[in-house]
């Protein structure tokens, strides 16, 4: 099936390693022209290169930039605009998971603001900034990642939870303020665990081989992306998708 998405311009935060790594290989199979930002300069460096060997014949381009540092942010997303000549479409991915594990009492005010700085600072800003773009785009839409720890919470896991729950919410405004007047669709698609080096590092394993929950691959989450990003989802606006295997259906009830 066509997505719709040759020729078009894709814009991911993030886009150095798992989700939006992986979002960035699928929309360069479909023929999209992709350009990616991330913090690392060596890992944007390895990004580009399995990209585009993966991908030769497509236009790919990466610049270094801090989602949560609007200077910054703006500089990255020009040096892309400049490359690719325009967006249609923008994957906020990046993001941190803080230290997991900490009571309440125990997390440092400045820990809690730095996640909420890069989570919900971050993705507030990527609109902000691509949004001059998007409104010259084609069926132009904004995907946010999000999590089911946006609706559901564990023990230890306090600004995480608070951040992601900002995400939902604000997918919900966006999609209200953006798509009546200038067309923009805003949905994000919020997965549980996802196999990925911040996954790895947050739960504090090397693999999740023959763990006995549901582990998502990225390619899992980026093909949800692409789902919802297509002109063909045309009807889905203001949606949290969620990617949890039906876990937040479950009752407590002992039957």
């Amino acid at each position: 099936m066509d997505l719709g998405f040759k020729g078009r311009n894709i814009l991911i935060t993030g886009g150095t390693s798992g989700i939006g790594l992986a979002t960035a290989d699928l929309f360069a199979g479909e023929q999209a022209r992709v350009g990616i930002i991330g913090r690392s300069a060596e890992r944007m460096d390895s990004a580009l290169k399995v990209l585009r060997t993966a991908h030769p014949e497509a236009k790919i381009v990466g610049s270094v930039g801090d989602v949560a540092a609007e200077d910054s942010l703006q500089q990255a997303v020009d040096a892309i605009v400049a490359e690719l000549g325009g967006i249609d479409h923008a994957v906020n991915s990046a993001g941190i998971a803080g230290t997991l594990g900490d009571p309440v009492d125990q997390v440092p005010a400045d820990e809690f603001l730095e996640v909420q700085r890069v989570n919900v600072l971050g993705a507030f800003l990527s609109v902000k900034l691509t949004l001059p773009l998007l409104k010259k785009g084609v069926n132009p839409s904004y995907t946010l990642i999000g999590s089911d720890s946006g609706f559901v919470t564990a023990p230890g896991m306090l600004a995480y939870n608070a951040s992601k729950g900002a995400l939902a919410q604000l997918t919900r405004a966006l999609s209200v303020e953006l798509h009546e007047p200038h067309g923009i669709r805003v949905n994000s698609v919020c997965p549980s665990i996802v196999d990925t080096p911040m996954a790895r590092d947050g739960m504090g394993v090397e693999s999740f081989s023959g763990v006995d929950y549901p582990v998502s691959t990225p390619q899992d989450i980026g093909w949800l992306v692409l789902t919802l990003a297509s002109p063909k989802s045309r009807a889905v606006n203001g949606v949290s998708l969620l990617a949890d295997y039906g876990y937040h259906a479950r009752s407590s009830f002992p039957a």
